[in-house]
């Protein structure tokens, strides 16, 4: 499980005095037990479902602070989602991610946008919820409008 490994990173962060780890997965740890006080039988999918969205959170911010001109905090946002993309499976890459898509949209037998939400469900499915969202949707587009 993963409360058990982020419970042993923590304490090899602070013997290490790695303060944003430290800080970072005491984050985390917070937000699992609060997962788990609403669902006491809290599986590991699920626990991976919060680090997904602890991370998405950091994704999210990176791009916000980018756009303001504020590096500094990009740079600690992006220090955080290094941490919490240890604990999450890699992501599917771009080579297999089309052949998804391909597969997704005869699958679908989509034709053109209308079916775009068809088609993401789909992808999303068959990379078990390993690839960002933002990139599927772009690439089901771009092949949708050709």
């Amino acid at each position: 499980m993963i409360v058990d490994n982020i419970q042993k990173q923590i304490m090899d962060a602070m013997k290490a005095h790695d303060e944003v780890k430290l800080s970072t997965l005491r984050m985390l740890s917070s937000e699992l037990h609060n997962f788990k006080i609403d669902h006491p039988e809290m599986t590991e999918e699920e626990e991976l479902g919060v680090v997904k969205k602890e991370a998405k959170k950091r994704k999210d911010a990176i791009l916000a602070y980018e756009k303001a001109g504020n590096k500094a905090r990009a740079e600690s946002e992006s220090a955080e989602l290094a941490i919490l993309q240890e604990f999450l499976p890699a992501e599917v890459d771009d080579t297999d991610l089309s052949r998804f898509v391909d597969e997704a949209i005869s699958e679908t037998g989509a034709s053109d946008i209308s079916s775009m939400g068809k088609v993401i469900g789909a992808v999303m499915a068959k990379t078990s919820g390993n690839a960002d969202g933002s990139k599927v949707a772009s690439l089901v587009r771009e092949k949708l409008t050709k």
